[in-house]
């Protein structure tokens, strides 16, 4: 018996390590074209399909956003395409690596000195003390504490 060329979304989850899930996601997002369908209107997925959601598997695995990972489809897709122009989306991704990074370096200092107050003495958490007087101090303060940017 031999092989369909085509794949229902259970095969193409297992053979793309991206989840059933995901793959509707990003097809209602644009990143999987529209394809063929089985007569019970199942969609099925070819060879090419399935390695478009490694590409993207890969590309999300390297916290790109959605909008790189189209912009690099995009690209991929386009006929007398610039061979150099991922670069520019693989720079400002990289920049947005760098800012978190230094996030979460600020965000280790803020968790290591609010561990520093947990001494272990007195009838009161220290660490839980120190919580609610910092959200009590954003309600005070004219400003609210910045939150890290969510790249999505």
């Amino acid at each position: 018996m031999r092989e369909s060329p085509f794949h229902r979304i259970g095969e193409a989850a297992r053979r793309s390590g991206v989840p059933a899930a995901s793959i509707r996601f990003y097809e209602k997002q644009g990143l999987l074209p529209e394809g063929a369908r089985a007569d019970n209107q199942y969609r099925l997925y070819d060879e090419a399909d399935i390695h478009r959601l490694r590409f993207v598997r890969l590309c999300r695995a390297m916290d790109m956003s959605l909008d790189e990972v189209r912009t690099l489809l995009a690209l991929d897709g386009a006929p007398g395409r610039d061979d150099h122009a991922a670069c520019a989306t693989l720079d400002e991704h990289l920049h947005h690596v760098r800012e978190r990074l230094h996030e979460l370096q600020v965000l280790e200092q803020e968790l290591m000195a609010l561990r520093g107050r947990c001494d272990g003495t007195g009838n009161a958490c220290q660490v839980i003390e120190a919580l609610h007087a910092r959200a009590d101090a954003e309600v005070d303060a004219a400003a609210p504490v910045p939150h890290a940017k969510r790249h999505v």
